[in-house]
C-alpha cells in the first residue's frame, strides 16, 4: 500500500515551521517547545525499553477497548509510537492493514528497527506492511482523509499546545474513521508532586488535562460521539531513587517555566526524605497514575448553501448502534 504523503506538508520541525500554527504560541516558540520534548526524548531512548512497563501496559488497555469496536481499517496510524510496540498488536488483529508510526523522536524510532534514510527532512523506517516516520503530531505528513484508525497512546500530555492536535488528527482521518487515545490525569504522580512542593520550591512538574477537557477538545474539532473514560492505577516502588530513575526514564518536560538549574544536593536529600516518608505498611512507595481514555469518530458531513455543515443523525445512530 502506498504511502499517503501529504506534499504540502513540512516533513520535521524547524523554528517558524509554518504548519505550526497554535492559538496561544507564536510558531516559533511553539516549534521550540516540541524541539525540547524532542531532545529530552532522544536522550531518555537508550534507558527507556528498561522501564517501559507502565506505558506497554496502558497501550494494551487502550487496544482491548478494539474489542467492542466493529472496525476493519486499511490504514492504521500511531501518534507517538515510540519504540513501535503498538505494530505487533494491531497488525495481529487487523492483518490486512498498514501500520505507520510516527514519533517526534528519532532515537525513540530507532529502538524498534534501523533506519533508512528518505531525504533530509523525512526519514523512514520500513518492516512488512508497515511504516515509520519522524514528524511532530501538529503537522502529520500525511493527505488529508487518508487513514482509517488514528491512535496515540500516552502522548498528548507531552505536546505543549494538546488541543491543537485534534483538528490535524480530524484532517487525516476518513469519514467514520476512528481516534483513540490515552493519556495521564491531573491526579497522575500527585504524591510526588506533593513531595516535590516541600523539598523543590522552584519546580515546575507538568501538568496533565482532565478527561472531561478532552471530550470538550474532541466536540470542539468536529468529532462525534466521543467517549471518555479513566481508571486509577496504584504503582508501589522499593525506594525513592528506584521511583525517581522510573520517572525520569519515561517522560520529559517542555515547560517554558521549568527549572533551568539542578537541585542542589540539600533539595536532592529533602525530596528523597519526602518520598521515603510517604511508605506503606509493606515498607514500599505508592504513587498513583490517573489514566483517561478516549475514542471519537470523524463523521459523515456536508455543507449546506450557508456554509454550515450538517451531520446526519441517522449516521451518529448507526454508529452507536456499533459500539
Amino acid at each position: 500500500m502506498p504511502l499517503p504523503i501529504d506534499p504540502e506538508s513540512p516533513m520535521s520541525l524547524g523554528p517558524g515551521t509554518s504548519a505550526l500554527t497554535p492559538t496561544m504560541l507564536d510558531p516559533p516558540r511553539m516549534a521550540a517547545r516540541v524541539a525540547t520534548v524532542r531532545r529530552q526524548f532522544d536522550r531518555i531512548a537508550p534507558r527507556f525499553g528498561a522501564h517501559d512497563a507502565l506505558p506497554r501496559e496502558v497501550e494494551r488497555r487502550l487496544l482491548d477497548r478494539l474489542d467492542l469496536i466493529r472496525l476493519t481499517p486499511r490504514r492504521i496510524v500511531d501518534v507517538g509510537c515510540g519504540a513501535g510496540h503498538s505494530r505487533a498488536l494491531l497488525q495481529a488483529r487487523y492483518p490486512q492493514a498498514q501500520w505507520i508510526g510516527i514519533d517526534v523522536s528519532e532515537q525513540m524510532l530507532a529502538l524498534g528497527a534501523a533506519p533508512r534514510g528518505l531525504g533530509e527532512r523525512l526519514r523512514t523506517w520500513r518492516g512488512p506492511g508497515s511504516v515509520r516516520l519522524c514528524a511532530d503530531a501538529a503537522a502529520l505528513p500525511l493527505a488529508g482523509e487518508s487513514v482509517d484508525l488514528l491512535l496515540s497512546s500516552l502522548m498528548l500530555h507531552w505536546h505543549p499546545l494538546p488541543h491543537t492536535l485534534f483538528p490535524e488528527f480530524r484532517r487525516v482521518l476518513r469519514a467514520d474513521g476512528l481516534l483513540l487515545f490515552s493519556c495521564f490525569g491531573p491526579d497522575t504522580l500527585k504524591e510526588v508532586r506533593a513531595a516535590c512542593a516541600k523539598a523543590l520550591p522552584r519546580a515546575r512538574p507538568l501538568p496533565f488535562v482532565d478527561m472531561h477537557d478532552f471530550g470538550d477538545m474532541l466536540v470542539a474539532s468536529g468529532f462525534a460521539t466521543p467517549v471518555m473514560d479513566v481508571e486509577t492505577l496504584r504503582l508501589t516502588f522499593a525506594d525513592a531513587r528506584a521511583l525517581l530513575r522510573e520517572l525520569r526514564a519515561l517522560g520529559a518536560n517542555p515547560l517554558d517555566t521549568r527549572d533551568p538549574g539542578f537541585p542542589s544536593g540539600a533539595q536532592a536529600r529533602a525530596l528523597l526524605a519526602a518520598l521515603d516518608a510517604r511508605r506503606d505498611a509493606d515498607g514500599r512507595i505508592a504513587v498513583t497514575v490517573e489514566v483517561a481514555y478516549g475514542h471519537a469518530w470523524k463523521p459523515q458531513a456536508s455543507a449546506t448553501r450557508d456554509g454550515i455543515t450538517a451531520i446526519p443523525v441517522d449516521a451518529l445512530r448507526a454508529r452507536l448502534r456499533q459500539r
